[in-house]
């Protein structure tokens, strides 16, 4: 089952294509978003690392052998070191929930780590921090 917060809504940004931004406050530990996912084999995930996918595939499962594709705005989450926003994995339903972990004011961009944990400093595999 798709749920996205009516609030939210794609846009363009300065430097990163298209994000996921609030129409409305939210306040923090608001599930915003559970989406469903895709569910790939480590084989299909070596294809889709030859493909534009891999920048929006994550990994899946508790030992990071499967990949997925996660359907809603769950893409469009752009990343931040230190974000609004964290996304949570729910292996034996298959979504991905993402939820704030501070305030959010009306207008701002909502942001996940793509580390996992919303204030992870470890440098991301495009990012030669």
């Amino acid at each position: 089952m798709l749920r996205i917060l009516p609030c939210l809504y794609i846009a363009r940004t300065k430097k990163m294509g298209n994000g996921v931004f609030t129409a409305e406050p939210i306040k923090a530990n608001t599930i915003i978003e559970v989406s469903p996912a895709i569910v790939m084999s480590n084989e299909e995930r070596k294809l889709l690392d030859k493909t534009l996918l891999h920048d929006y595939i994550f990994e899946w499962g508790k030992k990071k052998k499967k990949c997925c594709m996660a359907m809603g705005y769950v893409p469009v989450y752009n990343h931040s070191y230190d974000s609004n926003c964290e996304y949570e994995m729910d292996f034996d339903a298959a979504t991905i929930s993402v939820v704030t972990v501070k305030d959010v004011a009306a207008g701002e961009e909502l942001f996940i780590n793509y580390n996992g944990t919303y204030n992870n400093a470890k440098a991301v595999w495009f990012d030669a921090k």
